[in-house]
């Protein structure tokens, strides 16, 4: 009896130590944090790897797990600033920076993002929730207030560099078909002594005219686009951004035509038609 007493107490002492690791409790896995792109390569993070992530004081530090790397939103007004920030989930974040002697479920927020289905129509929802619930105020995102007003002078400091450039172009590109139409005045006096009247010739200047105008203008929609994505690359590299400096829409498109072809046509035809009131001998030089 004593023999097997001994030997039963010689197991257990062989079987402790191989059960102690499986009877101590496991560390908590920590909760989650998906972190910028700019952070995660400023700090060689990568999904799996664990950060500290504190309050500005450096108070009630806390573990969190990278989940996720994510793109920051481009945002103009931090356009060249590398925007190191992480997204917590609300009950962590209200841990990290909320007052510790606050009453629970008395926090507030200054402002919530909401993302509509596509196709909705973000001003009616606005308008919508101001009369529902009196004291917010809902507005779209395009419609920033304060934040866009610099961005509001840009645009039309834009426009009004737009204007000028088409006024100065249509006033080079007349004197520039006055000389090639002056050139053809041969031509053109040859046609009116042979019986042409002046209106055919009109019409098929006009016609060579929209021609012109038209691969002209499917020309320069060409060259935007095969440039779009390289200066959209070169300035995404040089400010580590995703933001778009250029895009080639289709209602931009449109505009370019809708102001280039009769553009290229009005200047056609005015130089054309100064060009008509001469006499049929004068052009053809008899």
């Amino acid at each position: 009896m004593t023999r097997l007493t001994g030997l039963l107490a010689l197991l257990l002492t062989a079987l402790v130590p191989s059960l102690a690791p499986a009877q101590t409790a496991a560390a908590p896995d920590p909760p989650t944090v998906l972190v910028s792109r700019q952070a995660a390569a400023a700090l060689d993070l990568s999904v799996g790897s664990i950060v500290q992530v504190a309050p500005p004081d450096g108070s009630r530090a806390r573990d969190f797990r990278v989940a996720g790397i994510y793109e920051p939103t481009p945002d103009p007004s931090r356009l060249g600033n590398a925007i190191h920030a992480v997204r917590l989930h609300l009950p962590d974040l209200l841990t990290l920076a909320g007052k510790t002697d606050a009453v629970k479920g008395a926090e507030s927020v200054d402002a919530i993002n909401i993302r509509l289905t596509p196709g909705s129509d973000a001003t009616a929802f606005a308008r919508d929730v101001n009369a529902r619930l009196p004291g917010i105020s809902a507005r779209p995102a395009s419609d920033a207030g304060a934040a866009a007003g610099p961005f509001r002078v840009l645009q039309r400091f834009h426009l009004a560099i737009a204007i000028v450039t088409i006024v100065a172009s249509t006033v080079f590109l007349v004197a520039l078909t006055v000389m090639l139409v002056d050139e053809r005045r041969e031509t053109v006096g040859v046609l009116r002594l042979i019986g042409l009247p002046a209106s055919r010739v009109l019409v098929q200047v006009l016609l060579e005219g929209m021609l012109v105008a038209g691969a002209g203008s499917a020309f320069g929609l060409v060259l935007a686009l095969a440039s779009e994505s390289v200066i959209n690359r070169f300035f995404q590299w040089r400010y580590d951004t995703a933001l778009l400096f250029v895009q080639v829409t289709p209602s931009v498109a449109l505009t370019c035509v809708l102001i280039a072809i009769p553009l290229g046509v009005s200047a056609t035809v005015v130089a054309s038609w100064l060009l008509l009131r001469r006499n049929a001998l004068r052009l053809a030089r008899r």
